[in-house]
């Protein structure tokens, strides 16, 4: 049985609103982050509204599976880690990574009038490398590639081919947002752990990668 967690009521939510979008044009484009309408309209909420639509079913899918697969075990970590609070740390983690994956796409789209970006890619790569950050050594897949890749060794190659693929362009993917939610997902666990827990996480991460490499 599937317990409620604050990450499946965001992926209902977010299912959802998707779901509704998709038939709405409407509503598609009231949420969608568009810098032009938060440059001369102030419409500041798009940087959040956005992550809750998606282009179609495969990219919702891609991106609900992940962040069930990781968001389960970040969350509980939470909770270990900050007690409490640690339902309004995951939350404030979660909302404020939509906001933050997206200023560098800002600043350089604010007066762009053709562009246009959704989805919760941005934030879900918050999690995952959160998650990656948390637990190093566990496998993961790259696409075709099975689970086979230690998350330590998956990060770096993902955020090289996202750098790539970004400064290629033209596939109407948000890389940016991609490669800046990692890094902020990185960092605010660090900075999360260091100021409101005893866990620390980058000497777990170093621990936790030593001991792997001497079990061979």
């Amino acid at each position: 049985m599937i317990s409620i967690t604050l990450t499946i009521i965001i992926i209902a939510i977010t299912a959802i609103v998707s779901f509704m979008a998709f038939s709405n044009a409407k509503m598609m484009d009231d949420l969608i982050f568009y810098p032009p309408a938060v440059t001369n309209e102030r419409q500041w909420w798009r940087f959040i509204t956005c992550g809750f639509i998606h282009a179609d079913v495969p990219h919702l899918a891609f991106n609900m599976v992940s962040l069930y697969m990781f968001g389960r075990f970040v969350e509980e970590d939470f909770m270990t880690f900050f007690g409490t609070k640690g339902k309004l740390i995951y939350l404030l983690f979660y909302f404020s990574a939509l906001v933050i994956c997206l200023l560098p796409t800002y600043f350089k789209n604010k007066e762009n009038y053709h562009y246009r970006s959704l989805g919760a890619s941005g934030a879900v790569s918050a999690i995952v490398f959160a998650g990656i950050f948390l637990y190093p050594t566990a496998k993961i897949g790259l696409f075709i590639i099975p689970p086979i890749i230690p998350g330590f060794i998956f990060a770096p190659i993902y955020l090289f081919i996202s750098a790539y693929l970004d400064k290629k362009g033209g596939d109407n993917i948000n890389h940016s947002a991609h490669i800046w939610g990692a890094i902020y997902g990185i960092a605010f666990i660090i900075i999360a752990c260091y100021f409101f827990s005893d866990f620390r996480a980058v000497e777990n991460f170093i621990e936790t990668i030593k001991a792997w490499m001497h079990s061979f």
